[in-house]
């Protein structure tokens, strides 16, 4: 016994304790606001549209609302031209729109990227426009294309046109008028883009090419070009979106006339839920922007091969 009482036992090996969930589940439960938040004001009204497409809803006329199926993309398609004409000004606008404020974004960036006198000041008076909103900038050239007290007047007191002409009321430059209004606002939005990008560009490339005898437009070519690949990529895509569903600018400018000349799908839906109060068709029409848009991004992301290496 007493031997047996000498003889100590081994300890016993400390039990593990089990990680405990909660440190793994933090995470997850700070951001759980945000996200239920971002359910209700995005998930709720995108699935409300789905909804309402297949409805007739007018609250003008509730005797004629209830299930519609697919009649309200029937109608679309096949019995209103209306649809056909915003659909195509509308991708007028944007091809138009993103390819002449990718060309001066970039002339832009290049240019402020250079080092020169009052370069801050430069890059501060390119860049104001941007900060200034869709609403305020139709303001400023609604004043500016005044007929009264706008360009025409001045044009026509230097012997260039005539006087009482209202650019925004001609369907030969209407057009171009509301053109040249965006592009004041969004060709900051590229040259902010490429100028950031530009900045991380290794000025060894540049050495290098110009001891092997490479000039301007070929380090352009073959070294700035390829390396804002990316950039361009993907401010094309996001000003092609916000070109796309552009009603502010086009509203304030000319209401979508004159005849419908600068009438876009986003601004026909908006008067056909508004002011027809037809609030099924218009979500029709915007289920189907919704997934015109879709297709367009993922098919110029594939062709663009956004994010791979360029060669």
């Amino acid at each position: 016994m007493a031997q047996a009482a000498a003889v100590a036992k081994p300890p016993a090996p400390p039990r593990r304790r089990r990680a405990s969930a909660t440190p793994r589940r933090l995470p997850y439960l700070l951001i759980a606001p945000a996200a239920l938040l971002m359910l209700g004001f995005i998930a709720y009204p995108v699935l409300s549209v789905f909804y309402y497409s297949l409805q007739n809803y007018n609250p003008t006329k509730p005797w004629r609302n209830g299930f519609a199926g697919l009649g309200n993309f029937t109608q679309a398609f096949a019995h209103d031209p209306q649809f056909w004409s915003t659909l195509t000004f509308s991708a007028q606008w944007v091809v138009v729109e993103v390819g002449l404020q990718l060309l001066f974004g970039l002339a832009l960036a290049l240019i402020v990227n250079q080092t020169f006198v009052g370069r801050a000041l430069g890059r501060a008076l390119v860049f104001s426009p941007w900060a200034v909103s869709g609403v305020l900038t139709s303001a400023i050239w609604v004043l500016l294309y005044n007929s009264q007290t706008g360009i025409t007047r001045y044009l026509a007191d230097a012997g260039i046109g005539s006087y009482g002409t209202s650019w925004l009321s001609d369907t030969s430059t209407v057009f171009p008028a509301a053109v040249v209004a965006d592009l004041w606002r969004g060709v900051p939005f590229f040259a902010i883009l490429i100028l950031a990008d530009l900045q991380s560009v290794s000025k060894d490339l540049y050495e290098a090419a110009e001891v092997d005898g490479a000039g301007r437009l070929k380090q352009f070519w073959h070294i700035t070009l390829p390396h804002l690949k990316d950039a361009i990529v993907l401010a094309t895509l996001l000003r092609a979106v916000w070109e796309f569903n552009n009603v502010d600018l086009l509203y304030t400018l000319t209401g979508g006339g004159p005849a419908g000349e600068t009438t876009t799908l986003p601004l026909y839906i908006a008067n056909t839920s508004v002011d027809a109060h037809n609030f099924g068709y218009a979500s029709a029409l915007t289920t189907v922007a919704f997934v015109i848009l879709l297709f367009c991004s993922v098919v110029y992301l594939r062709l663009s091969k956004f994010g791979g290496e360029a060669k």
